[in-house]
């Protein structure tokens, strides 16, 4: 399968022995003049706890905690490392602990969802634990692989100070760079006592690598690699295969893919584009090209600092648990504060509505009985939106209301439990023209199906997609190696203006009419339109919590007790439109003959002067404008027969007129 198969290729690259850079860092650092340190003994051993915080400072035999990597890289007190030069903090122990990654292993739906699973097939359990804690848990799963443990088990994350540091500094620094991007779901490779970094670029390159302090305090040594800073470090976890089972429990022998978030990047302009070219950290990582001193406690670093500086924000989508978990810091056992909590929530919330996706509203004809508009939909980021674990989900809220605020048309309406009010109750299809705001609503989602062809939310029991409408990525291709792991599904594919504009394919895009019934309404409607995201629905829980588990409980308790999962507002368009009734224009307004077979129609409109004249097709698609100020016109149809739309505007008002072409 691609999934396995296709990965980037890099060109090699020379990296220095960790000897060589051993001796040329400690040649550099002894050759200054000043101490290596600002402190001294025991001085800077408690300055190290003090850095570490309620982070972790164990050691295994493989790993070691995130408050090891603190103890450097966390606050200075004295402001020189991990500072701009405006005094802003850029920690990267502060920034990342109170991200989703740090709190993986912690995340409350996360251990509701491998209970569910090891419910449904309590047979499975130790592969399904294996699996899950692979991404979540990777310090605590591979620790005990390395120690002759293969069976890691959820109850050892509550005794492992370790595996409940989350996806933490180790989990990604001590990847085998050489492996990178050629294994995925959780197949991850370690090296034992390396640490690898990205290549920085070094203002005086006499000391490109402070080595004694890592090795002499954390034991291991850093080994700089461009690779580093490339989206397959991140492939490891970030696309993922399950193996299938039937409803009885049994292998089917085949596998469904999950996820594949990385190779949606792959599929895209931001991979594939040379002048467009960017990498997952990114936008994850924000860079700094301000250098940036990078460790505290020695100062003699101030004269190297780095660039560029990868900030360790780690943001995707997710605030409602970010908000969940800020709510019960102690009852999960988080090192973070609440004051984390809401940099993190406003990074996240700040990401969802910036760099994320775009809304266009446009209106099109207006007749006596209906009003036309076009939503266009524009992804912005490197892969699918949304992508990531399955239940993620965003959709199109349409509203029509009078001059009073009475709703005139509603689609994708909410109830008080965040659930989209008039979806089918399985799932609800793709949409390219929306005409009933009681059952139709654009829902962009992946919708998994077991063995039968029922609707499951059990990942062990997915066997194939019915539907994949998630936005695709700037420049994603159907014809891409990529494509069988990232393919679109159901009646999207069909859809002429899904990723295609003016029939040119990656365009990332989605354009979707809606047809408001406007008879009898005069005066004006102001139309909005807004583009919501969810990650834990209320329609994806109605499995979960449908299992009687302690852990499913508690989690279905905080999930009530937050009010569910409150969607977030990504993007929103807004335009006003005026509907005049018929009835005012009927004792002077002439249209003919219609139905029409030589295509000649003849517009007369009594003493009043014919301003514009604007024909469209039935898709709303403008054909023609013409501006024949008099009060007698006539225009000729294309020879396509079917319906058009004439949209007059005379000195008086405006009036819409539908004329058959045969």
């Amino acid at each position: 399968m691609t999934l396995f198969l296709f990965f980037r290729k890099r060109p090699k690259l020379l990296v220095l022995s960790s000897l060589s850079l051993v001796l040329v860092a400690f040649t550099a650092a002894y050759s200054k003049t000043r101490p290596l340190s600002y402190h001294s003994g025991k001085e800077l051993n408690e300055y190290r706890m003090m850095q570490a915080g309620d982070l972790p400072t164990g050691v295994g035999t493989l790993f070691l905690g995130s408050g090891k990597c603190a103890g450097c890289h966390g606050i200075d007190p004295i402001g020189l490392a991990n500072f701009t030069s405006e005094g802003e903090q850029v920690s990267p122990a502060e920034n990342w602990r109170a991200t989703m990654m740090a709190n993986s292993s912690k995340d409350p739906f996360w251990r509701a969802k491998v209970a569910h699973e090891v419910s449904v097939n309590p047979a499975h359990e130790e592969e399904l634990v294996n699996k899950c804690t692979s991404c979540h848990a990777p310090l605590g799963k591979y620790g005990a692989l390395h120690d002759g443990i293969d069976n890691f088990t959820m109850a050892m994350i509550d005794e492992d100070s370790l595996a409940n540091d989350g996806v933490s500094c180790v989990a990604c620094h001590m990847q085998n760079i050489q492996t990178v991007g050629q294994q995925f779901s959780g197949e991850l490779h370690f090296s034992e006592d390396t640490i690898f970094g990205p290549q920085f670029n070094i203002l005086d390159t006499d000391l490109p690598l402070f080595v004694p302090a890592m090795t002499s305090f954390v034991g291991v040594t850093p080994v700089p690699d461009s690779r580093f800073s490339q989206s397959e470090t991140c492939a490891g976890c970030h696309s993922l295969l399950t193996n299938t089972v039937d409803l009885e429990g049994n292998l089917t022998g085949t596998q469904f893919i999950e996820q594949a978030t990385y190779h949606e990047w792959l599929n895209s302009a931001y991979n594939m584009d040379e002048a467009l070219n960017q990498e997952c950290q990114g936008c994850h990582m924000p860079r700094l090209s301000e250098p940036i001193v990078i460790a505290s406690g020695y100062l003699f670093l101030e004269d190297y600092p780095r660039t560029p500086f990868g900030q360790h924000w780690l943001v995707g989508g997710n605030s409602f648990m970010l908000k969940l978990m800020k709510n019960r810091i102690d009852q999960l056992g988080i090192t973070a504060t609440a004051d984390n909590f809401d940099t993190v929530i406003s990074r996240t919330i700040q990401n969802l509505q910036q760099n994320t996706a775009t809304l266009e509203l446009s209106q099109n004809a207006v007749d006596g009985d209906t009003a036309r508009y076009t939503v266009k939909v524009t992804n912005k980021v490197g892969h699918k939106f949304p992508s990531g674990y399955p239940a993620r989900r965003a959709f199109i809220e349409f509203l029509v209301t009078d001059d009073e605020g009475n709703e005139v048309f509603h689609s994708g309406k909410m109830d008080n439990i965040w659930e989209v009010q008039g979806q089918n109750p399985d799932w609800e299809p793709h949409y390219d023209l929306i005409t009933d705001d009681v059952n139709e609503v654009q829902i962009y989602e992946m919708v998994m199906s077991d063995v039968n062809g029922g609707v499951t939310t059990v990942l062990e029991r997915a066997d194939h997609m019915i539907k994949d409408n998630r936005l695709v990525p700037l420049g994603f291709k159907l014809d891409h190696p990529a494509y069988d792991s990232t393919m679109i599904v159901g009646t999207a594919l069909n859809d002429a203006n899904f990723n295609y504009i003016a029939g040119v394919e990656g365009s990332g895009t989605d354009e979707i009419r809606y047809h408001v019934p406007v008879t009898g309404l005069n005066g004006n409607l102001h139309v909005s339109v807004k583009l919501w995201y969810q990650s834990d629905p209320p329609k994806w829980n109605n499995e979960l919590f449908s299992v009687d588990n302690p852990v499913i409980n508690a989690y279905e308790q905080m999930y009530w007790e937050e009010g569910g999962d409150e969607p977030v507002q990504v993007s929103m368009a807004e335009t006003n439109t005026t509907v005049i009734g018929i009835s005012e224009f009927a004792n002077f307004f002439r249209v003919g003959p219609n139905p029409t077979s030589s295509g000649m129609v003849n517009i007369y409109a009594g003493k009043d002067q014919i301003l514009e004249i604007n024909v469209y097709s039935m898709d709303g698609k403008l054909i023609e404008t013409l501006n024949p100020r008099s009060s007698n016109s006539q225009i000729t149809l294309p020879k396509v027969q079917g319906t058009y739309i004439l949209d007059v505007r005379t000195n008086r008002g405006r009036r819409i007129e539908k004329v058959l072409r045969r």
